[in-house]
């Protein structure tokens, strides 16, 4: 019988972890971080899919996401030697224009925007404007490490689109469901 491998390897104890390929880097360094954010993303788009009345049509685009972000943090976990342009495996312009088309699917049964909205409404909404928020942070951190490293372009390109598909899903099940949108009141 061959033995279960142990989850902790306890390599990690005194605050370094290995990157794809092997090489030793701090926890807190720029590339964790970003491959990090990215995996928080994926875990909040995991309790997203899991709320009540997720349409279907969203439940499969969500695991779509999902598995596209397991491209991008695979991508952003490997250490490509300096001076070099890699391209995100599983991530393509293709990718960006059907996340694009998705946005303007669900954004042509809107009413146009009039103000600032503020997160919240249906615990839909409400949770997809958390995975609008970490899927910006997650940009940042692309982008710090973008500043270090080539990151291909469409991995950028992809997340600010996703934080807009996130952004416009909130408003579309509120909407759907009859919930008021709040907006900000700067009076208040």
């Amino acid at each position: 019988m061959v033995k279960k491998s142990n989850v902790y390897t306890m390599t990690g104890d005194r605050g370094e972890t290995s990157l794809a390929g092997g090489r030793r880097v701090p926890k807190d360094d720029v590339r964790i971080e970003a491959y990090g954010t990215v995996d928080e993303l994926n875990s909040f788009i995991g309790v997203l899919d899991n709320l009540h009345n997720i349409p279907s049509e969203i439940k499969e685009y969500l695991k779509i996401i999902q598995n596209k972000l397991f491209c991008i943090g695979a991508y952003l976990a490997t250490d490509h030697p300096a001076n070099t342009t890699s391209k995100a495996a599983g991530l393509s312009e293709t990718d960006i224009a059907r996340l694009e088309h998705v946005i303007d699917e669900l954004d042509s049964e809107l009413p146009p925007l009039r103000a600032f909205v503020l997160p919240g409404g249906s615990r839909i909404s409400s949770f997809s404007h958390v995975c609008r928020s970490v899927t910006r942070r997650c940009e940042r951190r692309v982008v710090a490490l973008a500043n270090d490293s080539y990151i291909d372009p469409n991995v950028i390109a992809y997340l600010n689109r996703l934080s807009d598909f996130f952004f416009v899903l909130a408003r579309f099940n509120n909407i759907h469901n009859q919930i008021e949108e709040i907006f900000w009141d700067k009076d208040c």
